[in-house]
């Protein structure tokens, strides 16, 4: 019962507000090298050229930082057979950095999971999104919500 009721708040969320996200999605999909779109997903770069709003805060030297260790780690990140196992060698390999918290670790590997036709199939809690889930009454002191809907993270 619970679910049905947030299943149906997240497609009315995804109906008026899913088209951004879908976008920036794709342009991660689309680009023409795996190297460019990792480039991008670390530095949290938007198809404008801008900075995410979500990274926005975070030093420069650390998206840098970011960008250098995930292109050193690439062809691992190539073998991620889930966004599950994906998620975590990107915070294997990024979170230690100084600067890089736990939302630029699901914001990275949302977009790289995008370049290789991979995404979450539950709501990953992260600063703002437990919140959410707080709020909601729902497992906030988890690491993840068993959903199915990406756009329930963004509600969150």
């Amino acid at each position: 019962m619970e679910s049905d009721r947030l299943r149906a708040i997240a497609a009315d969320y995804q109906q008026r507000h899913g088209r951004p996200a879908a976008k920036e999605l794709r342009h991660f999909r689309i680009l023409p090298t795996d190297e460019e779109a990792i480039s991008k997903a670390a530095l949290a770069q938007l198809p404008t050229g801008k900075r995410h709003r979500h990274q926005y805060r975070i030093p420069p030297a650390a998206l840098q930082e970011s960008e250098r260790r995930l292109l050193d780690n690439l062809p691992g990140l190539r073998q991620a057979e889930s966004f599950d196992h994906l998620f975590e060698l990107i915070a294997a390999i990024i979170q230690p950095i100084r600067g890089i918290g736990e939302l630029a670790v699901y914001d990275t590997a949302l977009r790289v999971g995008a370049r290789f036709g991979l995404e979450p199939s539950k709501v990953y809690l992260h600063a703002c999104t437990r919140l959410g889930a707080k709020a909601l009454g729902l497992a906030w002191r988890n690491a993840t919500l068993e959903l199915t809907a990406r756009e329930l993270e963004d509600l969150l």
